[in-house]
């Protein structure tokens, strides 16, 4: 589930479409087992990362800093949709 680098720790959670454009609530389980709610009201695009400071690994040289947790996502964007859903897409999205 996560992967380490340096002393952060990396997490992908795959989200929808509706999702990443309304909010996202990520719920995680910390390797010493805490659960953490991270609430995300920005808009998700592809590249987007949350960053949780000190929620990462112990840094050995100061055991009392900690390493940031980096959220990243996996946007699942439909296969296809239809003429009503893509008339309804554009109508919402219209500047």
């Amino acid at each position: 589930m996560f992967t380490r680098d340096g002393n952060d720790l990396v997490v992908t959670q795959k989200i929808s479409l509706a999702e990443a454009l309304t909010g996202y609530t990520v719920h995680l389980t910390t390797l010493d087992g805490r659960n953490l709610t991270i609430p995300i009201n920005s808009v998700i695009h592809p590249t987007y990362e949350e960053v949780v400071p000190r929620e990462g690994m112990p840094i050995p040289k100061e055991p009392t800093k900690r390493g940031n947790l980096r959220i990243k996502f996996n946007i699942k964007f439909p296969t296809r949709l239809t003429a009503e859903q893509k008339s309804g897409i554009k109508k919402l999205l219209a500047p």
